[in-house]
């Protein structure tokens, strides 16, 4: 499971014109489900977000984590994060999850991260989205478990 992160002052996701979900200073998550992902990396991959310290402290170094800061989550499913682009001019989707499994492993992260954490806000699955964010830093990392 890959969770690309970026450290944001603010995010939000419409579908059709309509805003779905919005956080103001924390992290966007782009979730990427990949073949063979398990509730297993799904929860080790929410405990590494939630604890990953990319939020500056009173000396400007990055040690303080989403927790720390009662920052907000925005989880967006991001289904061509999976994708081999090793070969050629055309991504492969062949490394990801089948449209059902990546939905239901969506759906479980998302489960687990609003039991976790009381600022969280998602996208939708498999719809057309519009993310606008303010990446601040800009801070991005990407995040994956095997």
């Amino acid at each position: 499971m890959i969770g690309l992160l970026q450290r944001v002052t603010q995010a939000k996701v419409e579908v059709s014109g309509e805003l779905i979900g919005e956080v103001s200073k924390g992290l966007l998550i782009l979730l990427g489900v990949e073949r063979d992902d398990t509730e297993k990396q799904a929860d080790r991959l929410l405990e590494r977000l939630l604890g990953y310290r990319v939020f500056e402290d009173d000396t400007g170094r990055m040690n303080l984590s989403l927790r720390d800061i009662q920052g907000g989550m925005l989880i967006v499913p991001q289904f061509t994060l999976p994708a081999d682009t090793n070969k050629g001019t055309r991504p492969s989707f062949t490394p990801a999850a089948s449209p059902e499994e990546g939905e239901r492993l969506y759906d479980y992260f998302v489960s687990k991260a609003k039991a976790a954490h009381d600022n969280i806000a998602t996208g939708e699955f498999g719809a057309d989205m519009q993310v606008n964010l303010v990446n601040d830093g800009p801070v991005t990392f990407w995040l994956q478990t095997n």
